[in-house]
């Protein structure tokens, strides 16, 4: 009786041991994307910012699914991801870049080669460098500097339209099935950003004779593609303009006679009647890196351009 006693509690100790057949592995990585993957049975596509998000979906739609992990208060090109992030994009099936040196953390962990495409390469020779950009810091990305190579590549939209054709290319080597809606998908998005070309193209003759002044220095490839005069400061839409500040514009506005100030996002009020009593009126062109509050990549593209033909009419 004792023996029989015995083998059965030695059986309900070993079951109890046995870990659970549906318990989550607590080696995974948090945010694996294979994890992910085998939920919704779609490709992992992850991308560096949120044109190359728009890009992809429109192209893919439905077919994979994309992923941009940086978060909506941070410059994706200052972001910094962390463990959980890194583990997604290791493990993902595609990895879009943008290149120019935007993702400044992808040089200093190890992507899987096979996977990551360059999407500006195909410009690569035309990069702009900038040798003279200060330190500065906004939000929670700490303290940057833009000098080296300038990267919001695709406000000159013949550059986010080559961008565009690289995403297609490398998401039918992914899901080649897919090829006809792919190729129909990016052509359709080509001739937007080709009309929004052509629109700016035929404004920059009236630009040209306008000198600007932009809030901050990401504009080089509008710059170069459009033909503005224009030079930089290095402000946020919501800095105080104290002495300092207004001391560095009128710097500026002594050999470059702007009436025009380009932000990147909406100016506080303050901004713009401090501004507006220099003689200064303030426009928007939303360079649209990371996710909009309203609308799309396009939609905001759109009103970029409208909001600047109907300043220079």
């Amino acid at each position: 009786m004792k023996h029989r006693l015995f083998l059965s509690c030695l059986v309900i100790l070993i079951s109890a041991c046995k870990p659970a057949s549906n318990a989550p592995d607590a080696a995974a990585p948090a945010g694996n994307n294979e994890a992910s993957s085998a939920k919704s049975g779609k490709p992992q596509v992850l991308v560096a910012n949120y044109p190359l998000q728009y890009f992809a979906q429109r192209i893919a739609g439905d077919v994979v699914e994309v992923r941009f992990l940086a978060p909506k208060d941070e410059d994706p090109a200052f972001w910094q991801p962390n463990e959980a992030a890194i583990a997604a994009f290791q493990n993902a099936d595609l990895i879009l870049m943008n290149g120019a040196t935007y993702s400044k953390w992808a040089d200093k962990i190890t992507l899987p080669e096979s996977k990551v495409v360059d999407t500006s390469s195909a410009f690569a020779n035309n990069f702009i460098q900038i040798t003279d950009a200060t330190t500065h810091s906004h939000g929670p990305g700490g303290e940057h500097s833009h000098s080296g190579t300038a990267f919001t590549t695709w406000i000159d939209f013949k550059q986010a339209a080559l961008q565009a054709q690289a995403v297609c290319t490398a998401l039918i080597k992914l899901v080649p099935a897919a090829k006809d809606t792919m190729e129909k998908n990016t052509e359709a998005l080509k001739d937007e950003l080709e009309a929004l070309d052509e629109r700016l193209s035929t404004l920059s003759r009236r630009l040209v004779q306008h000198p600007l002044v932009a809030s901050h220095p990401v504009y080089h490839y509008l710059v170069r593609r459009y033909g503005l005069n224009l030079k930089s400061v290095l402000w946020e839409p919501d800095t105080v303009l104290d002495d300092k500040y207004m001391s560095d514009l009128n710097a500026i506005l002594a050999t470059h006679r702007a009436r025009w100030m380009i932000w990147e996002g909406e100016p506080s009020k303050d901004n713009v009647q401090k501004l507006a009593a220099l003689g200064l009126q303030s426009v928007v062109f939303d360079p649209c890196g990371n996710v909009p509050d309203s609308g799309d990549f396009m939609t905001v593209m759109k009103a970029n351009v409208e909001v600047l033909e109907k300043a220079f009419p």
